[in-house]
Formats: C-alpha cells, sequence, structure tokens
C-alpha cells in the first residue's frame, strides 16, 4: 500500500542574525535578497508492524496485529494498493486472514536556510542610533530602523550610525540563518494469502519428474604424443598395491596311530596260571 512522499518541514525556532552586517527593513524597501540552503547528513529510520487481516467492511479495515491487539483503519483511500504474493490489491480485495506487513521509510534532512539581504544607497537623514533615511537608486527615500551594533559599509571601512553623515553613500548586509529539518515518509504494505488446508482423501500430489540431461561434451585438449623410448602409460599417483594370493590351508595331520598295549593279556594270563596252580593243589590228594 504505497503513499506518496509527504514532505514535511519543521521550524526550529532558532534564528541567527549576524548583528555586524545586520539592520532591520522595513516593509516596501528596495532590497536585494539572496537565499540559500544547506543541506546535513540524512538520518533513516524504518519501522515494521505486522499483523492478519481481521474484517474488511467498505474502506473500513480491521487488522489483528502480532501483539495480539485489533487496529482499525478507517476511510482506506480507494488509490491504496498492498502487493499479496506479486498482485497489486485494493482494500476491497483483501480478504480475512492474509498476512500483512507495512513499512514506513522516514528520512531527517538537517537543513540551514540562510537568507542574505542587501541594500545601498546615500545617506539623507540619519538619528543614531535608531534609524536612518537612505535616498535609493530610484530616489526614492526609505526609512530604516537601526538594529544594536549594526555596522555599515562606507569606502570599504566599518563604521556605526553615529559615524554617518549626510550624503554618504553606504551599504548594509543582513543575514539570516534558520535551521530547518526535512522529513520525508514513505509507506509501503506487503502480503500474502493464507495456504489451504489439504483436503482429506485428497490424492497427494505427483512428485515431480525428472527430466532426462544429454550428457555434455567434455572439452580439453589433447596430449601430445610421446617420444618413442617414453611409456605409454604413466602412473598417476600412488601406486595400487597387488593383493597377495590367498594361501590354501594345509590339511589337518592325521593324529599317529596309537601304539598297542599287551600288558592286559600279559596280566589275563598270569592270572589264569594262578587260578590253574591253585586249583591243581587243591585236586591232590593227602599222603
Amino acid at each position: 500500500m504505497k503513499l506518496g512522499a509527504s514532505w514535511i518541514k519543521k521550524g526550529l525556532l532558532l534564528v541567527t542574525g549576524t548583528l555586524g552586517l545586520a539592520f532591520a527593513v522595513q516593509t516596501g524597501a528596495q532590497v536585494q535578497t539572496a537565499t540559500t540552503t544547506t543541506a546535513g547528513e540524512t538520518r533513516y529510520n524504518v519501522t515494521v508492524n505486522r499483523g492478519e487481516v481481521y474484517a474488511v467492511n467498505g474502506n473500513d479495515l480491521i487488522v489483528k496485529m502480532e501483539d495480539g491487539t485489533f487496529r482499525h483503519f478507517p476511510d482506506v483511500p480507494e488509490s491504496a494498493r498492498a502487493t499479496v504474493d506479486g498482485k497489486q490489491l485494493g482494500v476491497h480485495d483483501l480478504k480475512p486472514g492474509m498476512k500483512l506487513q507495512r513499512t514506513i521509510t522516514t528520512t531527517e534532512t538537517p537543513m540551514i536556510v540562510t537568507t542574505i539581504q542587501t541594500v545601498t544607497g546615500k545617506v539623507w537623514h540619519v538619528n543614531p542610533p535608531r534609524s536612518v533615511i537612505l535616498t535609493l537608486e530610484d530616489n526614492t527615500n526609505q526609512e530604516f530602523k537601526i538594529p544594536k551594533n549594526q555596522k555599515f559599509n562606507v569606502d570599504g571601512q566599518m563604521v556605526d550610525a553615529f559615524a554617518l553623515r549626510k550624503g554618504m553613500k553606504v551599504s548594509a548586509t543582513k543575514i539570516v540563518e534558520v535551521p530547518t529539518v526535512v522529513l520525508a515518509q514513505e509507506q509501503s504494505v506487503t502480503g500474502t494469502t493464507p495456504q489451504a488446508a489439504p483436503q482429506k482423501g485428497a490424492a497427494p500430489a505427483a512428485p515431480p519428474k525428472q527430466v532426462a540431461t544429454k550428457p555434455q561434451p567434455v572439452t580439453g585438449t589433447i596430449p601430445p604424443s610421446p617420444p618413442p623410448d617414453a611409456p605409454l602409460l604413466v602412473a598417476a599417483g600412488e601406486p595400487t598395491p597387488v593383493p597377495a594370493e590367498a594361501e590354501t590351508p594345509a590339511a589337518p595331520a592325521e593324529p599317529p596311530a596309537e601304539k598297542r598295549s599287551y600288558l592286559p593279556w600279559i596280566g589275563l594270563a598270569v592270572l589264569l596260571v594262578v587260578i590253574l596252580f591253585v586249583v591243581r593243589m587243591r585236586s591232590k590228594p593227602s599222603k
């Protein structure tokens, strides 16, 4: 919602006069006036307000601000525009739920307006230190009030009112400096529309199509052929170690055959001999 820049001048109730070359001039005097303006450093102040459209009724707009408060904007002009999603909308196009942002840019430029008034004439009558009557270039006489500490330029010399004499050609200058501040203010309103919630049962959005890209040709220069004795292949980077061949694991050795022991057979034979001996001894008849 752009509003034209409005210029406001603030007078600072401060007027600086150069008393050494200043005097009061009555209305109607033939005075040469020159005005100059000197600008100072410009200062910028940016204010941002955010809110949501709550209601629109004709040209009246109600906005819910970011802090939760409601602001009423009555009689919004028809020419006011808001940039919403890249479109220029008027007050009647705004809908509840739209997000608005107003940016106010204020520039302050201090200036000094200098006004120089110069009058030249011949002294016709002087009443020091209050007034002097000068005969101007058009042969008319004009009375001037003399301020305190006023000086007059007579043939390059600065004199006061008491040194003036009839017939002297004099000139005097009045310098007034008025400091002012020039304000420029510009407003712009931007916004976005609320995003609609997805409906239940709606099909999900299709994934973006993948576009096949053509392979780009490789550009470069062809290296020169190697000399006859040079190798055709040159290793680039560190050599890659060749993996060692895996050794075939050896078959497990067969356990050594156990040596047969004859001790059990010997013991059994001895036992049989003992048994036979005992039986024989018992079978002999006693003498």
